[in-house]
């Protein structure tokens, strides 16, 4: 088997049976450079206030297609169109959930109920899966071919996001829908929330759990319904926190196994000389040790808190660690500015930057700061709270608000002006993953809403 984690499907990747026409990666068009350099008075509380407006709005963009709806991932500028992905909604729950006066988000419940209506729905499986993503509003596909349905189509099923490949259903997603499910049915008691959940559980128990040597949970299926061999510590560590709800919420034992089977495999994946967790195997007897990503080391620990395994957040901290100003080689960061925080893996910080990230994709940037992970970091710090950590988390938020600020202006949702200087983009500048497929400066759900709960300290895998 190879070392190299190129072919390594993460969570992010594409899952559609015949991906190669969807684009390649994330975007058809270069991504925008922001305006402006005039920083505006904010403070953290302003800050929150327009991350959430910039929820509202990318969840309100085509009202007139009816109101079981989810929130838009990506604006406009994207290039993905109407693109809505279930991890990121799931983030939109949780997040909302942590806004401050909001015992029960009416937004958290409508999204809730809308990946409910999914789960139930889906215009080929009633088996408690779903897919990487959907569409939520009309488009013009690049071909020409129109999309014109939202969410609902005209005959009642869920719109998969067929257009662009995402249609298979990954493990990963499947755990986060889950565990805003599960919080959904702690926080409201309505027994709809838990029953998805326990479904969500009973196809990842189903359809992934492996008893090759390295153990754990599979990466889920294709969009033909072929099994795919990868096995992902950033999975089994959600799987980790989907379980260990489930079995408090149930009160079902056999859920606590299912959790442990998941966190063995997420300790075999730790490498003590290094002090970090690799991302897991392509074949399940292997160790897949490059690139080494972010989000193993921050989520084990946001997951598992332990004091042994805790050195990971040190290790991303410091060697994911970048500053990208408008000198650095492709940076699309305005003349005058610098941003702070982590890159995506290991691989980010040796990427090619004389070649495309993908075909039709802009050449990358090193130095490039993905805003999801650096919130990731913030949170497991002002979790872990030794001495030090308050401090570096300070400066990772401070550096996020500023980009909330000044990065990703002139952008929209649904054609829609957003709330001035609202959402954060997902990447300082394009960056590439070395997983295959890259990150650019469109505002973004997923980063948002891992900003907003790294601002409330609300950890959304500790359900346990």
């Amino acid at each position: 088997m190879s070392g190299t984690a190129r072919h390594h499907l993460t969570r992010r990747a594409l899952l559609g049976a015949g991906t190669a026409t969807a684009l390649l990666s994330m975007a058809g068009v270069a991504p925008a450079v922001a305006a402006g350099t005039r920083r505006t008075a904010a403070g953290p509380a302003g800050a929150r206030a327009r991350g959430y407006a910039f929820l509202d709005a990318a969840m309100d963009a085509y009202p007139e297609h009816g109101t079981t709806r989810l929130a838009q991932s990506y604006t406009d500028q994207a290039g993905l169109f109407s693109t809505a992905f279930t991890y990121d909604n799931a983030l939109a729950v949780l997040a909302h959930l942590a806004r401050p006066g909001h015992t029960a988000s009416a937004r958290a419940v409508a999204l809730g109920d809308a990946l409910l209506y999914a789960q139930s729905h889906d215009p080929q499986y009633d088996d408690g899966r779903l897919r990487q993503a959907y569409n939520v509003g009309p488009y013009v596909y690049y071909d020409g071919s129109p999309q014109p349905d939202g969410f609902v189509r005209a005959d009642g099923t869920a719109n998969v996001g067929t257009q662009f490949g995402f249609t298979g259903t990954a493990v990963g997603d499947m755990a986060w829908a889950g565990i805003a499910l599960a919080a959904l049915a702690a926080r409201t008691g309505a027994d709809r929330f838990l029953t998805g959940a326990v479904r969500i559980g009973a196809w990842v128990e189903a359809n992934a759990r492996t008893d090759e040597p390295l153990g754990g949970y599979k990466f889920g299926v294709d969009g033909s319904g072929t099994k795919l061999p990868f096995t992902s510590t950033e999975h089994n560590i959600d799987l980790t926190s989907l379980f260990g709800r489930l079995a408090r919420l149930t009160g079902e034992q056999v859920w606590l196994e299912r959790r442990a089977r998941a966190e063995a495999f997420v300790h075999r994946m730790w490498d003590a000389s290094g002090g970090f967790f690799y991302t897991g195997s392509n074949d399940g007897v292997t160790v897949n040790t490059s690139p080494v990503p972010e989000d193993t080391q921050t989520w084990s620990y946001l997951a598992l808190r332990e004091r042994r395994h805790a050195g990971s957040l040190d290790w991303a901290r410091t060697r994911l660690k970048v500053t990208d100003t408008a000198d650095r080689p492709n940076s699309t960061v305005p003349a005058g500015q610098s941003y702070q925080g982590v890159t995506f893996s290991s691989a980010s910080l040796v990427a090619d930057e004389d070649a495309p990230i993908a075909p039709y994709q802009p050449k990358p940037d090193r130095s490039g700061v993905w805003f999801e992970g650096t919130a990731h970091l913030a949170l497991a710090l002002r979790e872990r709270d030794a001495p030090g950590d308050a401090r570096r988390a300070a400066r990772l938020l401070a550096s996020m608000e500023q980009g909330q600020d000044r990065l990703g202006q002139g952008q929209t949702v649904g054609g829609r002006a957003l709330p001035e200087r609202s959402g954060l983009v997902s990447a300082s500048s394009p960056l590439d993953t070395g997983f295959g497929f890259g990150y650019y400066p469109y505002r973004h759900t997923g980063a948002t809403a891992w900003y907003l709960m790294a601002i409330a300290r609300a950890n959304p895998l500790r359900g346990h």
